[in-house]
């Protein structure tokens, strides 16, 4: 059974803005203090939902999980991320500590290519707000 994780995406105010942030990285990854415990569940086709200004707005699959030692010599559990950046339904979301678990069957369906045409994330973000999308 498939379980995601949620996490705000601090500092960051577009999909755009963090696809061009990774960009700059030799491997895409997230460093988190708490290894999950649900390692099995999340490398079943898991991914990491990112909230984005107050809604969650796009995935990014988990491809790993490792281990690291940051700078001061405290261990942490390493994400290994797909680059793919898959816009989802954008939901409101209230900020949080840290990641929380995301059950598959609560997880926002993908906005496929097709669907999203040429709208901007602002057009996507006031649709959503009236429920169209």
């Amino acid at each position: 059974m498939t379980v995601h994780l949620i996490k705000l995406c601090v500092g960051i105010d577009t999909i755009d803005e963090l696809a061009n942030w990774q960009k700059r990285r030799k491997r895409i990854e997230h460093w988190t203090r708490m290894t999950p415990k649900r390692t099995e569940e999340l490398l079943d086709g898991g991914s990491i939902y990112w909230v984005i200004r107050g809604r969650v707005q796009v995935r990014q699959k988990i491809n790993a999980l490792d281990s690291g030692v940051d700078q001061e010599g405290i261990p942490h559990c390493v994400l290994v991320l797909d680059p793919d950046l898959v816009p989802v339904v954008p939901r409101p979301m209230r900020a949080f500590q840290g990641w929380r678990y995301l059950a598959g069957k609560d997880a926002p369906a993908d906005i496929s290519k097709s669907d999203r045409g040429e709208l901007s994330a602002e057009m996507a973000k006031a649709l959503a707000e009236m429920g169209l999308i």
